[in-house]
């Protein structure tokens, strides 16, 4: 096992929630459905022949989950309140946190969101609401519907409201590398000392048929005699067919919905209170290509190595670690050509020409790509690569690339994990990409206790 010396406050992932697309219409929910999935690269995007991560969640099984919360409440909640609500109590009772009670008082809510569907859709029901025949009920709760689920906080405050959390509460939106860039904030918070305990959610819900309209409105535009100068060609979302992750024939992706949530905390409360963890938080590094465009993507890869290398210089060590120590890399790809060429670019400049045997796979063809969830979706995954000594397959990735420098992990089954440590990247539009440094709890973690899956 690789020692490491992160400094006075570790930072560890005691607890793992979700609400993703499960197979035959169910919900994934624990770190247990999580690996049922990732393990054996299942996809569960399949509808029939439209290619969507649908997250089947009825009002039974939530309010089985969730039975504290009043039915006045859940009437004002929209699908992406009751995603993320779904998989922070499932984190929660993960980690042994009493929600109920009072564990989580002084803990911070930090939450990543990228779609504006559930409140613009509120939003223009507000605005097209007549004062002169709506009812004093009707209005009453219209605005009530306003306050929650309007701004981009809405999902944070209503997950603090369930907590009664008086820690840190707040939004980060930074496309698909959202809940990422909030491992690597409530890492900091809890290393520095500001925090004992953080939790983290990225969750996102969409309009179909306002995705479809706009891919119709893409497609017009394409048919111009003057199409418009793009630095890279525009990324292809698909729905008819599922997509291909560092595939030679990759040439689209599928989007999902859901949420998924970690507990970071430091190891000093996570002994104090008996919890086993599934691994750390080393680092999170954040960089933009310096593109004149906000539409375009970084294919050299520049910005990806940089924030990789943040990563590996931004930890109190002792020693330097080199990219080669990191022998595994949960990818970003999510079967656009485009963001293979970055990867496949970075991973030549971050390792060299000759990186045959740096182990690469992913997980975004199995739930579908769902913006804010990605970076806590691939942190937790790679978590419990580490931790049982495996590697999950990459989804519908049959024929391997031709120009991929790397060795993809691809089948039903796992393969052996060749390190203790690993990256797990993402990126969005525009440039910016972001990567987490993460390893497995050490030799000094907290005993078992937890109901994590072996």
């Amino acid at each position: 096992m690789l020692e490491i010396d992160t400094g006075p406050r570790d930072v560890l992932v005691t607890g793992m929630g979700f609400c993703l697309p499960g197979p035959r219409q169910t919900v994934v929910r624990t770190s247990d459905d999580l690996w049922a999935t990732v393990a054996r690269g299942l996809s569960n995007l399949d509808n029939d022949g439209f290619f969507y991560g649908r997250v089947f969640l009825d009002d039974e099984e939530f309010t089985k989950a969730v039975p504290e919360i009043p039915q006045r409440y859940l009437k004002n909640y929209a699908n992406v309140h009751r995603f993320g609500l779904l998989s922070l109590v499932e984190a929660c009772d993960d980690s042994g946190l009493d929600w109920r009670g009072t564990d989580c008082a002084d803990a911070g809510v930090l939450t990543g969101r990228v779609g504006v569907d559930n409140s613009f859709d509120t939003y223009l029901e507000c605005v097209r609401a007549d004062p002169g025949t709506v009812s004093p009920a009707a209005a009453r709760s219209l605005f009530i519907r306003l306050a929650v689920s309007v701004t981009a906080t809405d999902v944070a405050n209503v997950q603090a409201s369930l907590l009664r959390s008086g820690g840190p509460n707040y939004t980060l939106s930074c496309g698909c590398a959202s809940s990422a860039a909030l491992l690597g904030t409530a890492a900091n918070q809890i290393a520095c000392g500001e925090l004992d305990v953080a939790v983290v959610t990225g969750v996102d819900s969409f309009n179909l048929d306002r995705v479809a309209h706009f891919e119709e409105l893409r497609e017009v535009a394409e048919r111009t005699d003057h199409r418009p100068s793009f630095d890279s060609p525009p990324t292809k979302l698909r729905f008819d067919r599922s997509m291909r992750p560092y595939d030679q024939h990759a040439d689209g992706f599928n989007i999902g919905e859901g949420s998924a949530t970690l507990v970071l905390e430091s190891r000093e409360h996570a002994e104090r209170r008996g919890r086993e963890a599934y691994g750390r938080v080393l680092a999170h590094g954040s960089a933009r290509g310096t593109l004149a465009s906000a539409v375009s993507s970084d294919e050299s890869g520049d910005s990806l190595v940089r924030a990789a290398r943040t990563c590996l210089r931004a930890r109190p060590s002792h020693r330097r670690i080199e990219p080669r120590e990191v022998r595994y890399v949960n990818g970003g790809a999510q079967g656009d050509p485009l963001f293979n060429v970055t990867e496949f670019n970075a991973m030549r400049t971050l390792y060299g020409q000759d990186c045959g045997d740096l182990v690469v796979s992913n997980q975004e063809a199995c739930f579908g790509h769902n913006a804010a969830p990605l970076g806590a979706v691939g942190a937790a995954a790679t978590l419990l690569m580490m931790r049982r000594g495996e590697i999950c397959p990459t989804a519908r990735c049959g024929e391997v690339a031709e120009d991929c420098p790397f060795t993809v992990v691809v089948g039903d089954h796992p393969a052996p994990l060749p390190t203790d440590l690993a990256f797990s990247f993402n990126y969005q539009m525009g440039g910016v990409v972001s990567a987490l440094l993460l390893t497995g709890p050490g030799q000094h973690g907290a005993q078992p206790g937890g109901r994590h899956g072996t």
